[in-house]
């Protein structure tokens, strides 16, 4: 999985270093929601059965780096 510099750090935050690694693969791969931002970075949500919240993770242009993952608390269910 390539990620960028801002990815490694924020991971070494106490709410972020919980996220595994496989919930982030299952997030870009199996998508519940996908849009596409102004500057074309990409965000991604899905559902984490193990936490019962949604995953947002964000990707470069490139549609394969990681730049960002977090449970998005603000997400709702349902609306696309």
């Amino acid at each position: 999985m390539k990620t960028t510099q801002y990815f490694e750090f924020t991971r070494k935050r106490e709410d972020r270093a919980r996220i595994n690694v496989d919930w982030i693969i299952l997030v870009i791969e199996k998508p519940e929601k996908v849009e596409i931002q102004s500057d074309g970075r990409i965000r991604k949500w899905a559902k984490i059965p193990e936490t019962g919240k949604y995953l947002r993770v964000i990707l470069l242009e490139n549609g394969e780096t990681v730049h960002n993952a977090f449970f998005d608390r603000s997400y709702k269910e349902g609306i696309k």
